[in-house]
């Protein structure tokens, strides 16, 4: 298994070990409820280090990426960071993804699992551009500061006005006196900044970050409280609510394809799906009780299976279960009510709107 360069800060202070998308991560400290609870209330310290973070340089990086990705490349300005997709020629979906736009360059952040089959995927439709793709994961570390606090405790460590980093935008700064890409994005519905530094550094800057954050009631996490952060934000997860058999349209990420855009692999069939509907939605459901739905539980009205579970969890926010699911259109409604069957027994849901949580901006001040 890969190890990213803070593996054995986590060893050390008792981070439980596992083996995801080929990396040895923490799965979580102390609970995953404390740890979820904290990075909704105050902050939390996250390993994101096994995330594919590939970098374009040379003249023909914009052209490439524009055609490989849903999302418009050529509007971004130096400093914007947005949302897409890299589909197949079917519209299935590769992989959702970060790019990055700066003065010199673009980057991609891809799913950690998905990795070489995007690089792979790049180097085949190359052709003759004038690019040089580099894979700096493991070269480089990737930490994420997500909570309400993460702004007023990041900015005496950085040499940047840090309001004027805007949601989904990023800037070079260094970190106490270490060099670091800033972008203003997370995977948790909170507000947060994602920092990369060379890997050397790595142990340093996230140490130097423990030991700020423990003013505001900081704690490291786990990659079990970033999924049940992002469920209750209703981020999709690869493997989960989209795959290579699933387009982004049916998944409700259409605002990351731009269809009246330029040229992209899979245009074509987003069109033909845009025009004729799949017949399904991703949408949210509550639980009755407190069992949790797991992903393939089937979702029922009355005896007529309807769809089908792609996540889900107990909510520590909203302190009851809650999922995502794949619907037929006929059924997905809001507060229409279903079924789901969990083990043979078909426990009460109601359809919700999602997100299932969504932060209070004014618990993001600004500083200064």
């Amino acid at each position: 298994m890969h190890q990213t360069a803070l593996h054995d800060w986590h060893v050390a202070h008792g981070g439980r070990m596992v083996d995801f998308a080929g990396w040895e991560m923490p799965i979580q400290y102390t609970s995953i409820i404390d740890e979820h609870q904290a990075v909704r209330q105050r902050a939390g310290l996250f390993d994101i280090g096994h995330m594919g973070r590939l970098k374009f340089t040379g003249p023909d990086s914009c052209d490439l990426l524009d055609g490989l990705l849903t999302n418009d490349v050529t509007k971004l300005s130096v400093g914007q960071v947005r949302y897409s997709l890299m589909c197949n020629e079917s519209g299935g979906t590769l992989d959702d993804v970060l790019v990055y736009r700066f003065d010199d360059c673009y980057r991609l952040v891809v799913n950690a699992s998905n990795r070489d089959k995007i690089v792979a995927w790049i180097n085949q439709h190359f052709g003759g551009a004038d690019v040089t793709m580099t894979d700096e994961t493991l070269d480089t570390a990737m930490i994420a500061l997500q909570g309400p606090k993460s702004l007023g405790l990041l900015q005496p460590m950085v040499d940047a006005d840090l309001n004027v980093v805007r949601y989904f935008t990023a800037i070079n700064a260094s970190v106490g006196d270490t060099s670091a890409i800033l972008s203003r994005t997370g995977y948790t519905g909170e507000d947060g900044f994602e920092v990369v530094v060379d890997a050397a550094n790595g142990p340093r800057v996230w140490k130097s970050l423990i030991e700020a954050g423990q003013q505001v009631g900081l704690v490291p996490c786990g990659l079990g409280c970033r999924d049940t952060l992002r469920l209750e934000a209703a981020m999709p997860l690869y493997g989960h609510e989209m795959d290579e058999n699933l387009d982004p349209l049916t998944a409700g990420l259409g605002f990351g394809v731009k269809l009246k855009a330029g040229e992209f692999i899979g245009k074509e069939a987003l069109q033909e799906i845009k025009a004729n509907p799949r017949g399904r939605l991703r949408v949210g459901l509550i639980l009755e009780g407190r069992r949790i739905a797991r992903e393939g539980a089937s979702v029922f009205a009355g005896d007529q299976q309807v769809g089908e579970v792609t996540s889900g969890t107990f909510s520590p926010t909203l302190e009851q279960p809650i999922a995502m699911a794949y619907v037929s259109t006929d059924h997905a409604s809001l507060n229409a009510r279903l079924e789901v069957d969990l083990r043979g027994q078909l426990i009460p849901v109601e359809v919700v709107a999602l997100p299932f949580y969504k932060r209070d901006n004014s618990s993001s001040s600004a500083v200064g």
